[in-house]
């Protein structure tokens, strides 16, 4: 009786397929907006902005069709989330220094609860940041969110003109932002 001989790729195809796979891997997770470099455009096509209105977590009103003239960061994030406490600080900071010349921050919670909000707030320093609330994560995912924290950036058309994966930086801020307060 003749044993067949089991199909067993070599280390060779193993090595080609490998390669191959995290090539593909690698260009599904770039992101139009992380540059290759320091001075790469976004690449990112601008479209019109999701609708984002409700009641704020301080008990006001917001709606994105009042912020067109301003430039607008949304920063989606949640108190559970280290790299979102991290970049807080420097979402105020440039709000409060850029706010002259036509910048808002927005927040978008995700999946949290006011008192866990507040508290990173204080925390942080962001108490006159304006959140709204995303209990289930819907408005989240009309903004097409892959995770936290994600900031969008919108012109002063309602257009979203390009978005941080991850923690924005002030380099970010400087490149992508500020050009769009000098128009």
């Amino acid at each position: 009786m003749t044993r067949r001989r089991l199909l067993r790729p070599g280390p060779a195809l193993m090595l080609v397929l490998t390669v191959a796979v995290g090539t593909v891997v690698a260009l599904g997770l770039r992101s139009p907006s992380t540059p290759l470099d320091a001075g790469a455009p976004s690449g990112l096509t601008p479209v019109p902005a999701p609708a984002l209105t409700g009641t704020t977590l301080d008990g006001g009103r917001f709606d994105l069709t009042d912020a067109r003239g301003h430039v607008l960061l949304v920063n989606v994030f949640a108190s559970w989330c280290g790299p979102c406490r991290d970049e807080l600080p420097l979402l105020v900071e440039t709000q409060r220094q850029w706010s002259p010349r036509g910048l808002r921050l927005v927040g978008l919670n995700i999946r949290d609860g006011a008192e866990a909000v507040r508290a990173l707030l204080d925390d942080t320093g962001a108490r006159e940041f304006t959140v709204l609330p995303d209990p289930d994560g819907a408005r989240a995912i009309d903004w097409g969110v892959r995770g936290v924290p994600e900031t969008f950036l919108v012109d002063r058309d309602g257009r979203i003109v390009d978005r941080q994966h991850g923690v924005v930086t002030r380099q970010w801020l400087e490149q992508r932002v500020a050009p769009l307060l000098s128009g």
